[in-house]
């Protein structure tokens, strides 16, 4: 019998006549915190819709701690949601709306209180159960968003792009306050994002979706440093990705030679792995951005454009310079597809 918590089989979702999810299999362990991964429209928020019963399939099936719950209503299935918008009630204090689901419920006054206390202090906002929404800040508010759902004990755990509407540091503040809640509660979660920075820090496991498909499953580490396609590359930093034709780079402009190229489909670099300055290889600086720490130009080669990142302190270059440049093998990652 499987230990899988959470299984999605041939999941095919649809608006219409449109297809948005073709025969997705994914399948979770209890406690694990699965980032759903990929560019707006590659159907990773219809995905977190259907296991949260917002829309039925098409086709497939979703099993949830060894119960079939593709047919179940919404409010049935025991999962709780966080929504990119923070839908607080206005007119409710901070402990009225996290215990708004618990009284439609029937949960006992003393067990609601209990209970929204101790979530309140597990989020951090202990004292604030009597304030009203609109004097909190956005991250109070997501924290109350966050409360919410979890005051309920879900078994399955689902946000949608939480941090999209916080400042760069409460992004931070939040996605270490998840990290803990998620690592202190042990709750299974499905993280819906566009930004692979929040997947790479929160996620055991990230899927990678294009399309409407699976483009790659794998850890952080392994996502991050072993991308199997060239869309997987681009989308997490890799911005030159060349497809391989014999010893050579193929590019919109042209080839390249490459030097002791593997048998693959393709090769791809970070920008901060080209060398600039000396290699086998010249091509025209085309533009110079000064980053603070870092410099980044954009070299116009004969396999066309290439990204590049040097320390601040390095020699500098100006636009028009010829330049030599090197793209070494071994720091590239290797392309199963392109």
């Amino acid at each position: 019998m499987s230990d899988d918590f959470l299984t999605l089989e041939n999941l095919t979702l649809g608006y219409g006549g449109t297809i948005a999810v073709d025969r997705l299999n994914l399948s979770m362990k209890q406690g694990e915190l699965v980032a759903l991964l990929g560019p707006s429209g590659c159907g990773k928020t219809t995905t977190m819709r259907a296991v949260a019963g917002l829309m039925q399939p098409v086709s497939g099936r979703i099993t949830l701690d060894g119960r079939d719950i593709t047919r179940t209503p919404p409010n049935k299935r025991g999962i709780g949601l966080v929504f990119q918008s923070y839908a607080l009630f206005p007119h409710l204090s901070v402990f009225e709306n996290v215990a708004f689901g618990l009284r439609l419920q029937g949960v006992a006054r003393d067990e609601i209180t209990r209970r929204v206390n101790a979530t309140l202090a597990s989020v951090g906002l202990s004292s604030f159960g009597d304030r009203q929404p609109r004097a909190l800040s956005g991250g109070q508010q997501q924290r109350v968003a966050l409360a919410r759902s979890i005051v309920a004990e879900p078994k399955l755990l689902l946000l949608d792009e939480p941090l999209s509407n916080l400042d760069a540091r409460l992004r931070l503040e939040m996605r270490s306050e998840l990290a803990r809640l998620q690592r202190d509660l042990g709750i299974t979660m499905i993280y819906v994002t566009h930004d692979q920075s929040e997947a790479l820090a929160l996620a055991d496991r990230i899927i990678v979706m294009r399309q409407g498909s699976i483009e790659q499953i794998g850890t952080p580490p392994e996502i991050y440093e072993r991308p199997q396609s060239g869309f997987v590359a681009e989308f997490i930093g890799f911005e030159n990705t060349f497809a391989l034709q014999g010893d050579a780079l193929k590019g919109p402009k042209g080839q390249l030679p490459c030097a002791n190229a593997p048998a693959a489909a393709g090769l791809a670099w970070r920008p901060r792995a080209v060398q600039l300055g000396a290699g086998p290889h010249r091509g025209r600086v085309m533009g110079a951005s000064y980053l603070g720490e870092m410099v980044e130009y954009l070299i116009d080669s004969p396999v066309g454009m290439i990204k590049a990142e040097t320390h601040a302190t390095a020699p500098r270059h100006t636009v028009g310079d010829m330049l030599a440049f090197d793209l070494p093998v071994s720091a590239a990652a290797v392309l199963a597809r392109v």
